[in-house]
């Protein structure tokens, strides 16, 4: 019997010299494994936080693409403008006489025709927003021109509908840190109010 306890007592230091602890190989791996997850965190951290500085952008972009379609529909129902005149000037044909200046323009206020991106267009457009206390309309807001912004509109013929049904494009572009960025609104409008 105390050959067999001797016995036991050699394998059982033989099983603990066996797992004494991680290998170099292991450990490598791991830190491996663990630095390719760090770097993805630090990489999606970094992505979130550059979209989050450019929300006030987007949401400038979304507000004066969606004024100057609204302008375009006011313009129609008020008969300010005919609908010979919605259209851009050169257009698709290269002469649609239209009132929308064709191509990219500053954000400038409307002008007397209370349409953006015509040839009356007063100053560029600013923003207003609020100050150190936070509140509007106080000594220390601040007033930040949009002159980093483009607005195009584009007035297209629907084929086949006689001219009595226009694509409305409004594309706005701006930029940021991380380089140009884009807004598109897409709608119709038709000859009836």
């Amino acid at each position: 019997m105390e050959r067999r306890a001797l016995g036991l007592g050699v394998a059982m230091t033989r099983s603990l010299s066996s797992r004494s602890g991680f290998s170099l190989v292991e450990t490598i791996v791991a830190i491996a494994v663990l630095s390719v997850g760090l770097l993805s965190a630090a990489a999606v951290l970094t992505q979130g936080i550059q979209i989050l500085t450019s929300s006030p952008n987007d949401v400038t972009a979304n507000q004066k693409a969606a004024e100057a379609i609204e302008a375009v529909f006011a313009a129609r129902d008020s008969h300010k403008l005919t609908w010979a005149q919605i259209r851009n000037v050169h257009g698709e044909s290269g002469a649609d006489n239209g009132v929308f200046l064709d191509g990219p323009q500053p954000l400038r206020l409307a002008g007397a025709d209370a349409v953006v991106n015509t040839a009356d267009d007063g100053d560029v457009e600013t923003l207003t927003y609020p100050g150190q206390d936070q509140r509007m309309g106080t000594a220390d807001d601040t007033v930040v021109a949009l002159s980093g912004y483009t607005r195009e509109v584009r007035i297209r013929d629907i084929p086949n509908e006689n001219g009595a049904l226009r694509s409305v494009t409004v594309d706005i572009r701006y930029q940021t840190n991380t380089g140009q960025r884009a807004y598109t609104l897409v709608t119709y409008i038709s000859t009836y109010s």
